[in-house]
């Protein structure tokens, strides 16, 4: 019997993250799950995800750290004994201007956005490379692309995460491991739910499909990116914006 491949998604408990884990556990992936509570808390999602026949691991810490990052990519390998797909999805906002833009609203959504991308997949990188196999899957933002007034903490973070991808396929591509970004546009999450109807309907006017995304639309991709059909593509950023941004 063939040995089930793993995906280790960060921040994979809510939202576009929490769709990904089941929509690749449907897919067959066992799933690793960063999380920021106690495992014991994330017993639904656990049991959702389990319901496909695979089995799903919770390890606890935090993306922004060094350290943490490196004890939770060897607890997955140590539980799973692989990394097949590294989704880099764990990320916060802090949304101000940058006249009222304090140095700690810059510099956490620098460190979880950005430098939780680097600490993960520096950690993961070298297993991949062992085993001459990989996907890292990186959540972009078009913010990153076509920055955002109130947002330049977070465009630059997504920027940043554009360019480590682009370098990152360049140097791993002859290791048969492939590095993507997504740029997701406007999705149906928690955050954008609570947005008055008023606001909503301005942004559905920017957006040629007249309509805000679902987090299965992203999920949709990550399944794609993380397939054999996707085994000619690197370094790209593939937009999901209902054609926003063009």
């Amino acid at each position: 019997m063939e040995e089930r491949r793993v995906a280790f998604i960060t921040g994979g408990t809510t939202g576009i993250g929490r769709e990904c884990s089941l929509t690749l556990a449907k897919e067959g992936f066992d799933i690793a799950i960063n999380c920021i509570n106690e495992p014991e808390e994330y017993t639904e999602l656990k049991d959702e995800v389990e319901a496909n026949g695979v089995r799903c691991f919770f390890t606890k810490g935090d993306v922004s750290k060094f350290d943490d990052a490196e004890r939770m990519v060897n607890e997955v390998i140590e539980h799973y004994g692989r990394i097949d797909v590294l989704l880099n999805n764990a990320g916060i906002t802090r949304d101000t201007l940058l006249m009222r833009m304090k140095k700690e609203d810059f510099e956490s959504v620098i460190n979880v956005n950005l430098v939780g991308t680097f600490n993960m997949t520096k950690h993961v990188v070298p297993y991949m490379m062992k085993r001459r196999y990989g996907r890292i899957i990186s959540m972009a933002s078009v913010v990153g692309v076509g920055g955002n007034a109130g947002q330049a903490n977070y465009a630059a973070s997504k920027a940043g995460i554009i360019g480590f991808t682009k370098s990152l396929a360049k140097e791993l591509g002859s290791r048969n491991i492939l590095v993507n970004a997504i740029a997701p546009g406007y999705i149906k999450t928690a955050m954008t739910e609570v947005l008055p109807d008023k606001v909503k309907e301005g942004i559905k006017e920017q957006i040629p499909l007249r309509e805000l995304g679902e987090a299965k639309d992203v999920a949709n991709l990550v399944k794609f990116l993380s397939s054999e059909d996707s085994s000619y593509i690197t370094g790209q950023v593939i937009h999901v914006d209902g054609g926003m941004l063009m």
